[in-house]
């Protein structure tokens, strides 16, 4: 499942962040940020950039793999 792999590969480079927060993006300083969305345009072989770096994109894991999915059917 989407979910599980993208909190799996987050956790795993960034553990001290808890990915079931509601307030996710708070938690986030600008590394954790572009490490995020380094690792996810790696991975799903999407384009993202400093635009998509909002408190509405990041705020939980759920909007991440919102994100994802709306960058992946953009492809």
């Amino acid at each position: 499942m989407l979910r599980d792999d993208i909190k799996e590969m987050l956790e795993d480079a960034l553990p001290l962040v808890d990915f079931e927060s509601k307030f996710l993006f708070s938690e986030l300083d600008s590394l954790g940020v572009t490490t995020i969305l380094m690792m996810l345009s790696d991975k799903y072989g999407i384009e993202l950039d400093g635009r998509d770096a909002t408190p509405k994109n990041l705020k939980s894991l759920d909007n991440i793999v919102a994100m994802v999915e709306r960058k992946q059917s953009e492809k």
